[in-house]
């Protein structure tokens, strides 16, 4: 078995079952809860390395469960995948903005889920780059996964890491959402370009703090897409 482990968090056991079985064929180790409450205690005791979240639960919904584990410094980090059968946009952005990493709308094939599951398994993992990259007070540490500002530590997830991570190494230069995705999602994920907005905004946002604003630094290209630059800015 892999040394990997998704929980799985549906109220509805056929899903949980069709899910756990092509997890399982796929090489994970697979937990289980069917509600909100012993969810999060297994997030907590088992730090599962993905959690596959349904939007409906009993006693709540995934989002709040979601909000809760941002909300923690011991579980933030945990990679959040939404399952959910509202596709009104509103519905999807709200979930990307509490935190979820990704989504997929049910009724979905379980391969997708699987290259998906994968996909974001290797971008929170960030083998590929163990670099260290500083703009000015900026500072981020590819082997440790770590970004500061002025010394201050920030808390971002993986998907605005590996955002960031792209664009520190690739300065001055504006990409396209579309090439973005390709990029830090990978070109054989199917990612809606919209994730890419609702990710940038969440990136700004990890990049403030009380005495330094380095939102600035992510710079939108009208017409284009985005850029990281220094130019423009009070920040050398």
């Amino acid at each position: 078995m892999s040394d990997q482990t998704v929980l799985v968090v549906d109220d509805e056991l056929a899903i949980r079952d069709m899910l756990r079985m092509a997890l399982e064929l796929a090489g994970f180790d697979c937990l289980e809860a069917d509600n909100i409450r012993d969810a999060h205690a297994l997030v907590v005791d088992e730090r599962p390395d993905l959690v596959l979240l349904d939007w409906m639960l009993p006693g709540g919904s995934g989002v709040e469960l979601l909000r809760r584990l941002k909300r923690d410094d011991a579980t933030c980090g945990v990679p959040v995948i939404m399952l959910t059968a509202k596709t009104a946009e509103d519905n999807v952005v709200q979930g990307l903005e509490v935190g979820a990493d990704d989504y997929i709308t049910k009724p979905f094939a379980p391969r997708e889920l699987i290259a998906r599951t994968k996909a974001l398994l290797r971008r929170s993992g960030g083998a590929e780059d163990k670099s260290t990259y500083q703009a000015s007070e900026l500072v981020l540490e590819g082997d440790s996964r770590r970004v500061s500002l002025a010394g201050e530590t920030l808390e971002m997830g993986p998907t605005e890491f590996n955002l960031l991570r792209f664009f520190i190494s690739h300065p001055e230069r504006a990409y396209t959402r579309g090439q973005l995705l390709d990029q830090v999602w990978g070109a054989n994920v199917y990612v809606e370009e919209r994730t890419v907005d609702v990710h940038i905004r969440r990136l700004r946002k990890a990049l403030q703090t009380d005495a330094q604003d380095y939102s600035v630094l992510i710079q939108t290209v009208r017409g284009t897409g985005y850029r990281f630059s220094t130019k423009g800015t009070d920040i050398t």
